[in-house]
């Protein structure tokens, strides 16, 4: 399975193009823009999220609800155009690159003076796209009793340490949360101290606890270190622009532990097979799935455009001054989870068709039910 995105912020549409989806998976559009919805939720938001109303447009790869085997295509249209492929618009030069953002980099990679040039694809506004993506294999990977949730663990200095036992569990609290949390209390600190920061014209990062519920044992391989599940789903949560670390399990504290006390004992019964009674692996060992929950930490980084803006360099006179401000978010934490679910999505269906074939939903299930009943003989 191979996804493309295209598009820019302000462009007319955002789009995704998702090429060797198995044939005869039912989709409903209703679930993607369910997806999209909560991706423009959250406390810190800014005002673009006023302005637009995603909404997923399928228009190929599906005939009935039901997925042909051809590349599906899903567009995004939005409201805030600025910028055309054919028509000359009246935006002015902008040639200041904010600290953190990719307009730097992104301007001496690519020999540009204008910056809108290079922003208006590096927006984190184009993961609108990844999600559309995610949410039709988050509906595929529901035939498999395969389920993805997050929550945010902490925003700033306020962290949580309140842990849930299931993905059921976790869709249960956040759905009365206004920042994708399980821990009430913790929550309004963390809102205060979103709503503090705004007033001083700054930004917050986070923290965000994924889990995946219901993989079986098997997905990935050691064979080759592409293969890995780990290493393809730390690939794609590092793809989402401002994640700057991925942890799996214990992640950095196995560097504090010793392993008598840090690694998963295997024990076995008839009822249960082979079974752990910790998950300090989050669900991954030797690059493969062990049946238990998989459970992934990521951190995002503080919004990159200030309205306060830090200091500069402008591209084509070479003077310091400050920052370019665009308009943002405050904290975008509860809309990075959702955009890490759905990238976490595509990563495991990807390592699921690669272990039980990808032509077709009916032969996939035969597959995958040979494999459990090998699996229970075992």
């Amino acid at each position: 399975m191979r996804i493309l995105t295209a598009g820019e912020s302000h462009g007319e549409c955002l789009s995704a193009i998702i090429e060797g989806f198995p044939k005869g998976v039912r989709i409903e559009q209703d679930f993607i823009d369910q997806e999209l919805k909560r991706r423009m939720s959250g406390v810190g938001r800014g005002r673009r999220m006023a302005i637009e109303s995603d909404k997923a447009e399928i228009v190929s790869g599906l005939r009935n609800k039901i997925t042909l085997g051809s590349p599906i295509t899903i567009l995004v249209r939005n409201k805030d155009v600025k910028i055309f492929s054919q028509n000359k618009d009246e935006l002015p030069i902008l040639s200041i690159p904010r600290p953190a953002h990719a307009d730097l980099s992104g301007a001496l990679k690519y020999n540009e003076s204008d910056i809108r040039n290079i922003l208006e694809r590096a927006s984190a506004r184009e993961t609108a796209s990844r999600v559309c993506a995610g949410a039709v294999c988050k509906q595929f990977l529901l035939n498999f009793n395969i389920d993805i949730a997050s929550f945010t663990v902490g925003v700033g200095s306020v962290i949580s340490d309140v842990k849930p036992k299931t993905v059921s569990e976790i869709k249960t609290k956040v759905k009365s949360s206004q920042l994708n949390s399980i821990d009430p209390k913790k929550e309004k600190l963390m809102i205060s101290e979103i709503k503090k920061i705004e007033e001083e014209k700054d930004s917050l990062g986070g923290i965000i606890e994924i889990w995946i519920e219901g993989m079986p044992v098997g997905i990935g391989s050691f064979m080759d270190y592409k293969a890995r599940l780990d290493a393809k789903l730390a690939y794609y949560l590092m793809g989402i622009p401002a994640v700057k670390s991925v942890e799996v399990g214990l992640g950095f504290n196995y560097g504090k532990a010793r392993g008598s006390v840090s690694h998963d004992e295997i024990y076995y019964s008839k009822t249960k097979g082979f079974y752990r009674e910790s998950n300090n692996s989050g669900g991954i060992e030797g690059g493969i799935s062990t049946g238990e929950p998989i459970v992934l930490r990521i951190a995002m980084k503080p919004i990159a455009t200030l309205r306060r803006p830090l200091n500069s360099v402008n591209l084509i006179t070479k003077k310091a001054e400050k920052a370019i401000v665009e308009r943002s978010d405050t904290c975008a934490i509860a809309a990075c989870a959702v955009i890490a679910e759905n990238m976490a999505a595509i990563a495991v269906m990807e390592s699921f068709l690669d272990k039980f074939g990808s032509d077709t939903l009916s032969e996939i299930k035969t597959a995958y039910r040979a494999y459990a009943k090998n699996l229970d003989n075992l």
